[in-house]
């Protein structure tokens, strides 16, 4: 079993993050119920529950600052042609691709509410 079930990534401005997020990941978010009944507003990516690895969700949660958040990464066909993608988003590359040896690459990138995310690839 992978050690990740589920992953919620915070933001201010929901609509901005989903912008950014779709072009980006070039997937489409779908509105999730609020689980709460507190004013929970969640648009989840996409997920196979019978595939590997996990799916989350962008959150907006009064109280809830985003950029501080756990790094998360992005599995992608190529890391590098998915970071190009950043800027035009509205985000910028902390880090573009660099090789992590026999574990493929990765870059980093700080999306439009200030958390830094990981994109992973095998080339």
């Amino acid at each position: 079993m992978n050690p990740v079930g589920w992953f919620e990534i915070y933001v201010q401005d929901l609509d901005r993050a989903r912008r950014f997020y779709e072009q980006v990941m070039q997937v489409s978010l779908q509105p999730m119920p609020d689980p709460s009944g507190e004013g929970v507003e969640m648009l989840a990516f996409p997920m196979d529950s019978q595939g590997p690895g996990a799916s989350g969700a962008l959150v907006r949660m009064a109280g809830v600052p985003s950029g501080g958040s756990t790094l998360v990464y992005f599995v992608c066909e190529d890391c590098g042609e998915t970071a190009e993608r950043v800027a035009a988003a509205g985000g910028t590359v902390h880090r573009p691709k660099m090789s992590i040896g026999q574990f493929g690459f990765i870059a980093l990138a700080i999306d439009t509410e200030g958390n830094m995310i990981g994109l992973h690839s095998g080339k």
